[in-house]
């Protein structure tokens, strides 16, 4: 039997679906859930580090050396999660993770983590399609990472088709299964 999730440390990359992570957020605390949150630099021009911080509770970390946690950051948040949830994951920061490059405190904290990952893909449908992101995708699969979408619908461009974020309850429900 799978351990239960209390600690989620969630990994937010820079997609207009960030603005969804405060929502996943409070799903999880109200689920009983400690939840601390790592912005990617874009994510940070796309959801407020204070918003995070205010519905989470704890700090949000930015760089692994970030003086808000008392050890490397990627080194102690990989130890303290139960799962790590990336939403929204762009193409880029898989196609980082299926490279295993660690090049930020997210991927590294990924690379560091022994914990259970689930990624949840947000992009447009034509970045979704492309042969590279399949076979990076393929490779996180290999890896042990659990996929989470994305789902078919209004695409930020205003185009139809994949590349839609899972819906936050959905991945609440989802990852405390």
């Amino acid at each position: 039997m799978a351990k239960p999730v209390r600690r989620v440390v969630l990994g937010v990359t820079g997609s207009i679906a960030a603005y969804k992570a405060p929502l996943i957020v409070r799903g999880l605390v109200k689920k009983g859930v400690e939840v601390r949150c790592v912005l990617t630099p874009t994510a940070a021009q796309f959801v407020s580090p204070l918003t995070l911080t205010t519905l989470s509770k704890n700090p949000v970390s930015q760089s692994m050396s970030d003086p808000a946690l008392w050890e490397m950051a990627h080194l102690s948040l990989a130890g303290w999660a139960d799962l790590v949830l990336v939403a929204p994951a762009t193409a880029d920061f898989i196609a980082r993770l299926a490279q295993g490059r660690a090049a930020g405190l997210l991927d590294t904290l990924v690379l560091s983590t022994k914990s259970p990952v689930v990624v949840a893909p947000a992009m447009d449908a034509e970045m979704w399609e492309h042969a590279a992101t399949k076979a990076n995708v393929a490779r996180l699969k290999e890896f042990g990472y659990r996929l989470l979408g994305p789902e078919k619908g209004e695409l930020a461009s205003g185009k139809i088709g994949p590349g839609r974020l899972v819906e936050p309850d959905e991945i609440v429900r989802s990852i405390l299964k």
